[in-house]
């Protein structure tokens, strides 16, 4: 009898636990408190970050694609905080510098990191 009486004001008190965290969760996120305020900026930050990294990578790749005499079919564009990184291959060294030109005349690019090698076809 006291281990059902026991097993019953334990599962009361879980209950009850649970019920008051829930509550305080979507209390503390609905109302305008400084913490809640300041979190979204930090949240946010990251992912406009990331979408122009994304951006820029596409505008780098765009570009290589446009550069007359240049196999871009195995070329990686990597951006981060306006640094491009270059990487894969080519079948000249002639595409290899070409391609580090074509990236550093892309608009937001501060710098280019060209990692080609050259592989005979």
């Amino acid at each position: 009898m006291k281990s059902v009486a026991f097993l019953k004001t334990l599962t009361a008190v879980a209950c009850v636990t649970v019920a008051c965290s829930v509550y305080a969760q979507d209390n503390s996120a609905a109302s305008g408190t400084a913490a809640a305020t300041a979190a979204a900026p930090t949240a946010a930050a990251p992912a406009s970050s990331k979408k122009v990294d994304r951006k820029l990578g596409y505008s780098v790749r765009k570009a290589l694609s446009k550069a007359q005499g240049l196999d871009i079919s195995n070329i990686t564009v990597r951006s981060r905080s306006g640094a491009v990184t270059l990487t894969g291959s080519v079948p000249s060294q002639d595409q290899i510098d070409k391609a580090g030109e074509v990236a550093k005349g892309v608009a937001g690019v501060k710098s280019v990191t060209n990692k080609l090698t050259v592989v005979q076809q």
